[in-house]
């Protein structure tokens, strides 16, 4: 489980140079990079609990006006700290404007949903195949066929330096690349899914993982 609703969402985590638990503090602002937390979230998509969003690619709304916060963690931080509504906004479902098919059209959700969350409904991830939804599918398709991933045993495996490779069960083997270059996959494996296109010649990009 990589996000919950007490906890900053996972892409908008990524996307920073420090990755752990944020919570936003008033007026701060901080260099941020949107696709390069998607990578990195495609590349790590939790495990077998979902908190609802995760699989529609959804970041942390962190431009919620300070007169409709609504976690306690804003009156009682005295307005330092903005607190958890930013992972507590509702989905977005179908349409190109708010609430997104949450509620009947023209209906107004206890917390505001960005205009561009357009591109982030439901509707929108199950018609683009290269989305974050069609990867969590693609996933849980594996997990049902695939009986070593419900196995026990996990056993790390020598990797090059700055990637991370593990078998699950007897024979499924997962590497993950923190580094800012390709390296190539394990010889003579059939692969199964990736979190993104590989590169020429097989290799796996940075923040990704096979």
């Amino acid at each position: 489980m990589l996000s919950n609703h007490d906890e900053t969402r996972h892409i908008t985590r990524y996307e920073l140079a420090h990755t752990g638990v944020t919570t936003p503090m008033r007026g701060q602002s901080r260099p941020c990079d949107r696709d390069l937390g998607t990578r990195r979230a495609r590349a790590l998509p939790g495990g077998a609990h979902i908190y609802q969003g995760e699989e529609l690619s959804l970041y942390e709304v962190e431009s919620i006006p300070e007169e409709l916060l609504q976690d306690p963690t804003w009156e009682r931080s005295g307005h330092t700290l903005r607190g958890r509504d930013g992972c507590r906004v509702p989905l977005p479902w179908t349409g190109d404007t708010p609430p997104f098919g949450f509620g009947p059209l023209g209906s107004t959700p206890w917390l505001p949903q960005p205009d561009d969350w357009k591109t982030y409904t439901a509707e929108a991830n199950q018609a683009d195949p290269a989305s974050m939804f069609q990867l969590y599918r693609a996933a849980l398709h594996l997990r049902k066929d695939h009986a070593e991933l419900n196995s026990e045993e996990l056993h790390w495996l020598d990797s090059p330096d700055g990637t991370r490779l593990f078998e699950h069960g007897k024979g499924l083997l997962c590497e993950i690349n923190l580094l800012d270059r390709p390296p190539p996959l394990p010889n003579s494996c059939w692969l199964l899914l990736t979190s993104g296109p590989l590169e020429a010649g097989g290799l796996l990009p940075p923040d990704s993982a096979a």
